[in-house]
């Protein structure tokens, strides 16, 4: 009953099947052929075809799979893409059986795979249209086909090799998961205490993750990602509007007008005992409730909740606090809905007066206190100390919200002395002072890694 509230179908459109048996494969296919409609005759219309994937094969080049809504194309037409306005000539076409068999030409209303000979991923988007040049090198259809959307990254993270000498190698890796992965962007990026890495934009946290997992587990990387953030619009005083996508792309209060974030449509499948639980956690994490669907009956009866949460909120550590609250049983899927005003401003980290840019975050400013505090506490704990005391602070807009102190190391110069006249020593302790003062004022810190990954665990 459950799926079939979900699914908003009748049991009996529900086909029994195995993929281990093959029970219920000739049911399913029957089925596709009485219940999905037959593709429009459209053979006479100028040629377009629906790209659904597109992938990079190193003895192919680009490979996209497609529908044929209109016309036909064969092999060695040249074709146009008409959102990123690439040509090229169809090298091979054919369909999946379920590998490569080629053909001669694909039909209206058939599926299968177009060899473009292009290089980038990026030249073949999901859901652009093909269609056919003439002689003059003109597109034969110039309507594009309904729907297709420029995916635009979201979630922006900074991507650094555990061991600084293998950045190279976490180049190499980028540069081929990108070929076959057209939605990823990514810049070089250089950090004080990281080294350098890049700056990488996903679709979401699933894309990070499994680039990361891919990284891993096809390049034997280990790496090193920084604080995830969004990408927030902004309007400046000059009336200038951007999009930033890290702290240091924000700029100064005194220059800002306006910030907008990006909110998602969050729904939660879970046990109806962890209602509660879950409605706290989102409440704090800014989240809207909108309503609330009751799956099942009995006592394992299961809710669907609705919510509205900025982005913000579920990119660090939301789906871990989620299983946590309710013993492993919720699920969640999200999808954006849009943007909506904020107040975010820019935390600044400083030690021994000097800002440390890869320390900068952007935050809430209800928030600002409390992610300050935590950060300096957390520095404190983990930066080794120095021959002077150390003062670490979190500032926005140029005004301290939080401050720690970390001692200075003692060296006793009176060690040596036996005896002596207690002038000399006095001395000897004015001249430590002095140097100490001297040191706070010109000494530079360096920030450790282990001190600026225990900042990122925080």
């Amino acid at each position: 009953a459950e799926i079939l509230h979900l699914l908003g179908c009748k049991e009996e459109d529900i086909i029994m099947a195995s993929g281990k048996t093959g029970q219920g494969v000739e049911e399913i296919l029957k089925a596709i052929i009485a219940r999905v409609p037959a593709p429009n005759d459209n053979s006479a219309k100028p040629p377009r075809a629906l790209i659904f994937d597109s992938v990079f094969n190193e003895y192919k080049g680009v490979v996209a799979s497609v529908r044929i809504v209109d016309g036909e194309l064969k092999k060695g037409d040249k074709i146009y893409l008409m959102s990123t306005q690439a040509k090229a000539e169809i090298l091979e076409i054919g369909f999946y059986a379920p590998k490569f068999k080629a053909a001669e030409k694909l039909e209206n209303g058939q599926i299968g795979y177009v060899v473009t000979g292009l290089k980038e991923v990026r030249d073949s988007r999901v859901g652009d249209t093909i269609t056919k040049l003439d002689k003059e090198g003109v597109g034969l259809s110039s309507v594009a086909l309904p729907g297709y959307k420029e995916v635009k990254p979201m979630v922006f993270a900074g991507i650094f090799p555990r061991e600084g000498d293998a950045y190279q190698e976490l180049r190499d890796a980028i540069d081929k998961l990108k070929l076959n992965d057209s939605s990823l962007v990514y810049e070089p990026e250089h950090s004080h205490a990281l080294g350098f890495g890049f700056r990488c934009g996903f679709l979401g946290m699933l894309h990070l993750d499994i680039f990361q997992e891919r990284l891993k587990r096809e390049h034997g990387l280990e790496i090193i990602i920084t604080v995830p953030s969004v990408a927030y619009k902004i309007k400046k005083t000059n009336q200038e509007e951007m999009v930033v996508h890290s702290p240091q792309e924000m700029p100064e209060q005194d220059r800002l007008l306006e910030v907008w974030e990006p909110w998602m449509k969050l729904d939660i499948i879970t046990p109806k005992d962890y209602v509660g639980n879950i409605m706290g956690l989102v409440s704090d994490r800014k989240g809207r409730y909108l309503t609330t669907e009751y799956l099942s009956t009995g006592a394992d009866q299961r809710a669907l909740l609705h919510y509205e949460i900025p982005l913000a909120s579920l990119i660090t550590d939301f789906y871990d606090k989620l299983k946590t609250v309710t013993s492993g049983y919720a699920s969640m899927n999200y999808e954006i809905t849009g943007y909506e005003k904020t107040e975010v401003v820019k935390l600044d980290i400083w030690v021994a007066d000097d800002p440390v840019e890869s320390l900068s975050t952007l935050v809430w400013r209800d928030d600002a206190y409390q992610v300050g505090k935590k950060i300096v506490e957390s520095l404190k704990e983990s930066l080794p100390k120095q021959q002077f005391v150390l003062k670490i602070q979190a500032a926005v807009g140029g005004k301290i919200i939080a401050s720690e102190h970390l001692s200075a190391l003692r060296k006793d110069v009176l060690a040596k002395m036996s005896g002596g006249d207690y002038t000399r020593k006095m001395k000897l302790l004015q001249k430590q002072k002095k140097g100490k003062a001297r040191m706070k004022t010109h000494g530079k810190v360096e920030i450790p890694t282990e001190a600026y990954l225990a900042v990122l665990k925080r």
